[in-house]
């Protein structure tokens, strides 16, 4: 039985994207399978039963200006169903690495 409120738009291969701990302590790879106006179907690169992704944001730009705050609905293996939260906190802005600190770090082989 379908219970989304919306309408939802498929990418065929997914969206890249990437999904950040509100406090910055965590970031992962992702792709976002399909979307509507209240959600998304992301599937996540790497281990996320070791993390807190209760509630993340949605990083859709390098540089962080393009967001999302999500809360976590589902989780079936790497894929995780979101709801997107209408407020965020003026104080709560996602801090992403600028592409030089990543690039740095991931010469040394540190994760950004």
């Amino acid at each position: 039985m379908e219970r989304r409120r919306s309408s939802r738009v498929q990418f065929g291969r997914g969206y890249t994207a990437r999904i950040m701990a509100i406090d910055g302590t965590w970031q992962r790879d992702c792709r976002i399978g399909d979307v509507s106006d209240t959600g998304a179907k992301l599937k996540v690169r790497g281990a996320i039963s070791n993390i807190k992704t209760e509630e993340f944001f949605l990083l859709l730009s390098l540089t962080g200006n393009a967001f999302r705050r999500c809360e976590r609905i589902w989780v079936n293996g790497s894929e995780v169903g979101v709801r997107f939260l209408k407020e965020i906190p003026s104080e709560i802005r996602p801090h992403v690495p600028s592409d030089r600190r990543r690039q740095n770090l991931s010469r040394t082989g540190r994760h950004a």
